[in-house]
């Protein structure tokens, strides 16, 4: 025996065990589903159409899987009106398996399995504390080793005369000229002639890596040209 059934706005001829996607319809696997709208049944030359639906008559089906379809992607462009618009759509689908085609009021035979109740979780036994862990002794960090104190007095000795404006020299703003002068550095001449040696002590009691310092040495030996 087949039917013609529509469902979702589309019709299908069936027959018992036939595996068909349909529009979505609410239910789980397992559970089994009632077509109603049957507009044709028929078995081997005995046809009977529906007037448009054939009374009494109802196909059973059960649901297989829920999903979707593979993503459908509609473009959408108006020329020269800087226009455009792109839609993903992924329809519905439920994957059913025809059980029993019914006619003259018949009821299904065939009904969902009762569903299985959640097994009760059993309550775990209290697992025994473990010892507290003793916890080892934190070792202290190494500390850093602390900048040497300067001599007492000023690293070098400041000529007579006007001091230059050492913020003229990119890299030296006026906290660091300040340091420079409290140390006895006021002038070009004297950044220009810093020896080795000197370029040590200032890296040592100052807060002046040998590189700035070397690099103002450059500077200062423009400025006094």
């Amino acid at each position: 025996m087949f039917a013609v059934v529509k469902t979702g706005g589309k019709q299908y001829r069936v027959v018992a065990e036939d595996v068909l996607k349909i529009e979505k319809v609410a239910g789980e696997a397992g559970d089994f589903v009632e077509l109603s709208d049957v507009l044709m049944v028929g078995e081997g030359g005995n046809i009977t159409a529906g007037a448009p639906l054939v009374e009494g008559a109802c196909v059973s089906a059960e649901i297989v899987s829920q999903g979707r379809t593979r993503k459908i992607i509609a473009f959408k462009k108006r020329r020269r009106q800087n226009s455009r618009r792109t839609i993903g759509h992924r329809q519905h689908l439920t994957t059913v398996r025809i059980a029993e085609i019914l006619t003259d009021g018949k009821k299904p035979s065939k009904k969902a399995a009762p569903k299985k109740a959640a097994p009760a979780k059993e309550e775990k036994a209290a697992a025994p504390k473990a010892e507290a862990k003793k916890e080892a002794p934190k070792k202290e960090a190494p500390k850093k080793e602390e900048a040497k104190a300067a001599p007492d007095g000023p690293l070098f000795t400041a000529p007579e005369g006007d001091a230059d404006k050492l913020t003229d020299i990119k890299g030296i703003g006026p906290v660091a000229e300040k340091q420079l002068n409290e140390q006895g550095i006021t002038t070009f001449a004297q950044i220009a002639a810093l020896s080795e040696a000197d370029i040590v002590k200032v890296d040592e009691y100052m807060p002046f890596s040998a590189d700035q310092i070397k690099d103002w040495q450059g500077q200062a030996k423009d400025k006094i040209k």
